[in-house]
């Protein structure tokens, strides 16, 4: 069985080797959020080949020690080395992974599958012999820790640190180099994150490996087991994938150069971090009322996406709810249905009366059963009155309410039935931040976006940036500083109280749909809105949720931390009301004649 691999392997020098098949790659593309912070790559399964330069010099040690120790004396083959696993293996009719050299390695991750056959393992040796004569020992190192998987997910060195240990292969430490290529033997058995005491002892392995080849010391051993690196259950950039998805949507549309490139996006990873923490703390808090999903959104005043949460967990359900989910907003479309009749001439102290009302056969009801009687409209909003939303609705024109939504930024249909005023339509969570924007910037209409700009890694050439937003005015004063007066009363004394922060200017509207289906809340202070949603897929509904409970936690979960690195910032007033000009002053009319008016007693 070892006679015709060792006869190929001592006639390779006089061999007149073929040559090399072509090295091929997709491209990828690398997604970064607003600081550079690497949060996703779409494209190709393998990055460019590693610079080994750039890494610590211990990190292609600890490989080169576990894996090949005669690397840089070989010409892509282990002679002796072959010949010992070979006859460890003789009778089992094939050559044991153990033989192969890095060299090998790189070979079959280039050109060959994983068949474990004796023809096989001898285009592998012709392959690696060629690859030694056309790179470098430094090349080759580099393509092979660009190829070689690392589990759960990662391919090559640079997504395996920043899956496992969530940096830049360039920072690896020691002690994190040798876990990584502990990984080389099985990177199911030896995973850290699922085996972490398998990878424990792996990896000391790797670490005396390294003290045998005098890569390091017996003090670095020492130190390097002393440490403890933090190991990520699941990847640190997981909470980002409903957002890099939906941006990798919109720059594949653009039809990009099939080449690499960066994507840098409006994305703020330390703020997508606490929102998904947010959401998964909130989901686990109200889980026994059959809480199941939960979607966010977070703009800032131009409309660039600071977080985006699609889901529960993307690695179970990569379906966005931010983006695509439709669902029906609740009492959250209200503030639509007050917008249009403050801009009719109705102000937050117009008087309203809660009390039964039936508009072309339908009669809304409220949450409580009893009816509040005479109140404001600012009453009425702060507590989520249907009756008088209703009511508002039908005096103003449903479709004047559905061309206010339009106009602030709702794209979907919207029907103009008397129940449009209690949010029947079906809408998404990044039209609703979309709209509730207006409201936060001092009036202005946004459209939500998340690319900044595009650049090719190999040059650093920009090929694209977003052009300047368009911004127009939407919400007039007084309109909006009386509408912003009404949210602010809703988080203050009314429905969305649980949502409050203390020191901030907080305004919003809670939203709660029929049986608790969908609960939402949508609220902003100056320099950030964010809108949530909280439900399940299957519309079923919850235990009694609404959108002063579980959503206004989700949304203060998210936004007490989000505004400890925002600016303090009071909500915009907007652009002043228009003076009305004074009426003209007329000179009295001169008389005809010089005769003085006759006054007469009576009717003419």
């Amino acid at each position: 069985m070892i006679g015709p691999v060792l006869a190929l392997s001592l006639a390779l020098p006089q061999l007149d080797i073929p040559q090399l098949p072509p090295i091929t790659r997709e491209p990828q593309v690398t997604f970064l959020d607003r600081s550079g912070q690497v949060i996703g790559v779409r494209g190709g399964r393998y990055a460019p080949p590693v610079d080994v330069a750039k890494l610590p010099a211990y990190v292609p040690a600890a490989f080169v020690a576990i894996e090949d120790r005669r690397f840089y004396e070989h010409n892509g083959y282990d002679l002796a080395g072959m010949a010992r696993a070979i006859l460890t293996d003789v009778g089992q009719g094939h050559a044991t992974q153990g033989a192969s050299t890095i060299t090998q390695q790189l070979a079959k991750n280039l050109f060959l599958s994983s068949e474990r056959t004796l023809e096989r393992k001898g285009v592998e040796l012709v392959y690696a012999v060629e690859l030694e004569q056309t790179f470098t020992k430094q090349q080759i190192l580099g393509l092979y820790l660009s190829r070689v998987y690392f589990g759960s997910g990662a391919y090559g060195i640079e997504a395996a640190a920043r899956r496992y240990f969530g940096v830049s292969a360039e920072h690896l430490t020691l002690r994190e180099a040798a876990m990584l290529a502990a990984l080389m033997k099985s990177p199911t058995d030896y995973n850290p994150a699922e085996q972490p005491e398998r990878s424990a002892e792996r990896t000391g392995l790797v670490l005396d490996a390294m003290v045998e080849t005098g890569a390091i010391t017996s003090e670095q051993r020492a130190k390097a087991l002393a440490s403890s690196p933090k190991v990520f259950k699941s990847a640190p950039d997981a909470a980002s994938q409903y957002f890099v998805d939906w941006v990798d949507a919109q720059f594949i549309q653009m039809g990009p150069p099939k080449i690499d490139l960066v994507v840098e996006t409006t994305l703020d990873a330390r703020d997508e971090a606490e929102a998904q923490a947010a959401a998964t703390t909130t989901i686990a808090q109200f889980a026994h009322d059959n809480v199941e999903q939960a979607a966010l959104v977070a703009l800032d005043p131009q409309g660039r996406v600071r977080a985006m949460v699609g889901g529960a967990d993307y690695a179970k359900s990569s379906f966005n709810r931010a983006v695509d989910a439709h669902r029906q907003a609740g009492s959250s479309w209200k503030p639509f249905v007050y917008l249009t009749a403050m801009e009719a001439g109705r102000t937050p102290d117009t008087p309203a009366i809660d009390q039964p009302v039936t508009i072309d056969g339908w009669s809304p009801k409220d949450f409580e059963p009893t009816f509040l009687g005479p109140i404001t409209l600012q009453t009425a909003l702060a507590q989520s009155v249907n009756t008088v939303a209703a009511t508002l609705a039908d005096e103003v024109g449903r479709p004047n309410v559905a061309n206010t939504a339009r106009r602030l930024g709702i794209v979907t249909q919207i029907n103009t039935d008397p129940a449009m005023a209690l949010g029947t339509s079906l809408v998404t969570p990044i039209e609703m931040a979309q709209a509730y924007d207006a409201f936060s910037n001092g009036g202005e209409r946004v459209r939500a976006w998340g690319i900044q700009q595009i650049h090719t890694v190999a040059s650093g050439r920009e090929l694209w940036r977003h052009p300047a937003p368009a911004t127009p005015n939407v919400i007039a004063n007084p309109a909006l500083g009386e509408m912003n007066q009404m949210l602010r009363a809703v988080v203050a004394s009314g429905t969305g109280v649980r949502a409050a922060i203390p020191g901030y200017d907080i305004a919003g509207k809670t939203g709660t749909t029929s049986d608790f289906r969908d609960a939402w809340f949508c609220g902003f202070t100056g320099g950030l809105t964010t809108v949530v949603w909280m439900g399940r897929d299957d519309n079923s509904p919850m235990r009694g949720v609404t959108g002063g409970l579980a959503p206004a936690a989700f949304w203060k979960g998210f936004m007490r931390l989000a505004l400890k690195h925002t600016p303090v910032t009071p909500i915009p007033p907007g652009p002043p009301a228009p003076v009305a000009p004074p009426p003209p002053v007329l000179a009295p009319a001169i008389p005809t004649n010089s005769a003085a008016p006759t006054i007469q007693d009576g009717p003419i």
